[in-house]
């Protein structure tokens, strides 16, 4: 099947750390859909041109490039690939489980995605220290282990969250429940959570794509120093923005304005005067 594909009409611009984009590269890597990916110059570092500035207004990525095509938003990007090269299917034929799949897909990308990043803002990116910083990872555990409780129901006693066959849900669940682990706040040994995290990290589509994240891990103390200085911004939006002031974190915004070292999605402001 790959081979009718050419690999260099397929990119996706990407940061390899990035959930939403891992969950992308695993679909395509279970399509067998041939694809290369960069990093655009232009990702969170106060360019103001570039190509992702031209593909996504937004300045998020992934975006998935097909020949003239430029796709963004992990979501809209999986349903392209789902009408575009519809075998191997990965969202369910019935109209309940696909609700269902689409349902967990929507928990990952949103509250569970921004307790995960909120953490990283603590441990990786040290936006807040003592008392402040013990309360957003208390709280931040609480709401992974009551978002990870949902899933094991999900989950129930399948072998994927699809019923027999990995699919759309186990994709957007893969790189969200992996970002726990490596926070330090994966699911309860034992747990059918946790066997499912085992499971998954074995199927190559979420190996080398799971690879490729731990390759870019060390990146992150660099990105860190240049948001210090001033010269990256982190994305503070919608569940983001929501869960770092729900966790107390009021003052980690206040301070990220005054430094100007993080931004909200498009469209921007007109400068002050």
């Amino acid at each position: 099947m790959s081979s009718r594909y050419d690999p260099s009409n397929i990119v996706v611009y990407e940061s390899p750390v990035s959930s939403y984009v891992q969950k992308v590269k695993i679909c395509l890597r279970e399509k067998g859909i041939p694809f290369t990916t960069k990093v655009p110059e232009d990702l969170s570092n106060n360019m103001t041109s570039g190509p992702l500035h031209s593909a996504n207004p937004r300045l998020e990525v992934p975006v998935l490039v097909d020949g003239n095509l430029q796709i963004f938003d992990s979501t809209i990007i999986l349903e392209y690939l789902e009408d575009k090269w519809p075998s191997p299917q990965l969202l369910p034929q019935d109209p309940a489980s696909r609700a269902n799949s689409r349902m967990i897909e929507e928990i990952c990308d949103t509250e569970y995605e921004a307790a995960n990043w909120g953490l990283a803002e603590v441990q990786w990116f040290k936006r807040a220290e003592g008392p402040l910083a013990l309360e957003l990872e208390k709280q931040g555990k609480h709401h992974i282990e009551t978002m990870q409780q949902w899933l094991t129901e999900r989950l129930g006693s399948k072998l994927w969250f699809g019923g027999n066959d990995f699919g759309w849900a186990d994709a957007a669940v893969a790189p969200i429940v992996n970002r726990s682990v490596t926070l330090g706040m994966g699911p309860a040994p034992g747990s059918a959570l946790a066997r499912w995290h085992s499971r998954v990290t074995k199927r190559p589509s979420v190996a080398q794509t799971f690879m490729e994240y731990e390759e870019a891990l060390p990146s992150m103390q660099a990105i860190a120093k240049a948001v210090a200085a001033g010269q990256r911004k982190r994305e503070y939006r919608s569940q983001r923005l929501e869960w770092m002031i729900k966790a107390g974190g009021l003052a980690v915004v206040a301070e990220g304005i005054k430094n100007d070292n993080i931004r909200f999605t498009w469209p921007q402001n007109v400068p002050s005067t």
